[in-house]
């Protein structure tokens, strides 16, 4: 009978703590325009740390320019935006709090 309810036990713990780690979830939101302000869909944007296990999320800007990285961990980031043809544009030092939603903008140059 102990022996259970030490396992029920553990398992609310387990999931109390489960449920306030991914309650702690951060993100990254903004734009990727031209130097006209045309929106740039099909950039690489990427948020890289050390906070992360994969060490680094990326997506792609939609037919809009927009895009979103979720489920960051709380940390410091680089955010990187890259298409062929374009100056890549980067940020770095990027302080994320918990349960926080950063929003980075990126103006990105014809490239040489």
């Amino acid at each position: 009978m102990a022996r259970r309810t030490t396992r029920t036990l553990l398992a609310f713990v387990g999931a109390i703590f489960l449920s306030t780690v991914a309650y702690a979830q951060s993100a990254i939101v903004g734009v990727v325009k031209d130097s006209s302000g045309a929106a740039m869909p099909g950039v690489t944007v990427e948020a890289s740390s050390d906070v992360l296990i994969e060490k680094v999320k990326s997506t792609i800007s939609d037919g809009d320019g927009a895009y979103r990285i979720a489920d960051l961990r709380p940390g410091t980031y680089s955010v990187t935006f890259t298409l062929t043809g374009f100056k890549t544009f980067r940020r770095d030092g990027l302080q994320l709090p918990s349960e926080f939603t950063a929003t980075v903008n990126a103006e990105l140059g014809v490239g040489s």
